[in-house]
């Protein structure tokens, strides 16, 4: 099949939020509703965007730059940079080629591509086009035979990890996507999970109807399903949805390979805190002992700076390059990421730092030590 026709970066573009604009005329306003929105008031999507904002930089001069780079090796892996693309639902809303542009979008930056359980766009067809490593969000299903299914078609595929998303055995109420009157348009739909109801459902207060005591809660995993799940498969396993020390530990307790400190990007339980806050938390449990990424609000490469100050190994980015995708297909992508990478590059210089490794706590400015 031939490479699809590359697009063009709208003129004016020298930020990732610049692409907002141009994503939103491009997008129905359904899908706007669901791609760009979150739970209830979005509350907790506003402020893991102003959490980053309120952390500040120290600055550092006359330090030895040479041999800088970007590098980061996780679970065997070797990655040029720490800026990972999130799994992100149904990307045919944004853009008729879906997945396919993001994952072409990913290998020109040599990014790492976690792809969605419910993606638009089959599996094996993404890990097809993938000339980059691949790692397959995973939402347990009711059924566990066909979760068991699901594992070895992406093992099969060449998938290198499992990112199980533990923060939603329901879907948020999403009063933009309701006021927006959100369906699935023709032709889009989560292709990988044919056959099998997917585990999420939206909870309909204004129905008046209870999950609580429901069936669909009663077949939403628990621990118990970690270890069914490490029986599963050979890939590593990362648990997304961290948002406490307390589940840090018992995920370190269970054997989990690695965890993402995520809140959804405020799509599940609205008023929770920024994830950048709740970072240093997951990370002074851990002490490195697995890795630690961090999804939420990720805009700038300052903010991956940031992010990696305060404990993350990596980083995820969704909706930034979904609107780069929406505006400019795999060229929007890749532009996004080489943005963020320059940025952090950048920023990295002007905190005295040469290499990932050379970025702590003390690149963070406090008024008073500690």
């Amino acid at each position: 099949m031939p490479l699809p026709k590359l697009q063009q970066i709208p003129a004016g573009i020298a930020a990732v939020t610049d692409y907002e604009p141009f994503a939103r005329e491009r997008m129905s306003e359904q899908a706007w509703a669901y791609l760009a929105g979150a739970a209830a008031d979005e509350l907790t999507l506003a402020d893991n965007r102003v959490a980053f904002d309120r952390l500040r930089l120290r600055s550092r001069v006359l330090t030895d730059l040479s041999g800088g780079n970007t590098r980061v090796r996780l679970f065997g892996q070797d990655f040029d940079h720490p800026i990972f693309l999130a799994p992100v639902a149904y990307q045919k809303l944004a853009h008729p080629e879906g997945e396919l542009a993001s994952v072409l979008g990913a290998a020109a930056l040599r990014a790492g591509m976690l792809v969605s359980t419910q993606a638009s766009v089959e599996l094996e067809l993404i890990a097809s086009r993938a000339q980059t490593p691949l790692w397959f969000q995973l939402y347990i299903q009711p059924d566990r035979d066909f979760t068991a299914a699901l594992i070895r078609r992406a093992e099969s595929a060449g998938y290198q990890a499992l990112v199980v998303t533990v923060d939603a055995p329901v879907s948020g109420v999403r009063n933009r996507e309701q006021r927006a009157g959100f369906a699935l348009p023709p032709g889009v739909e989560a292709v990988n999970l044919r056959g099998q109801q997917p585990l999420q459902a939206h909870a309909d207060p204004a129905a008046g109807s209870l999950l609580l005591g429901g069936p669909l809660l009663a077949a939403a995993p628990g621990w118990a399903d970690l270890a069914w799940l490490q029986q599963q498969t050979r890939l590593p396993i990362l648990l997304k949805g961290i948002m406490s020390g307390a589940d840090a530990e018992r995920a370190l307790t269970a054997g989990v390979d690695g965890l993402v400190v995520s809140n959804h990007g405020g799509r599940s339980l609205d008023g929770l805190p920024a994830t950048i806050e709740v970072l240093p938390e997951v990370a002074a449990v851990v002490q490195g002992r697995v890795p630690v990424l961090l999804d939420g609000g990720i805009r700038r490469g300052t903010d991956v700076l940031k992010a990696l100050a305060l404990g993350a190994d990596a980083v995820l980015v969704g909706r930034p390059y979904v609107f780069g995708l929406a505006a400019a297909g795999a060229v929007g992508v890749a532009h996004v990421l080489q943005i963020l990478r320059a940025e952090l590059e950048v920023a990295m210089a002007l905190t005295g730092c040469a290499d990932l490794q050379g970025i702590g706590p003390e690149v963070i400015w406090r008024t008073s030590p500690r």
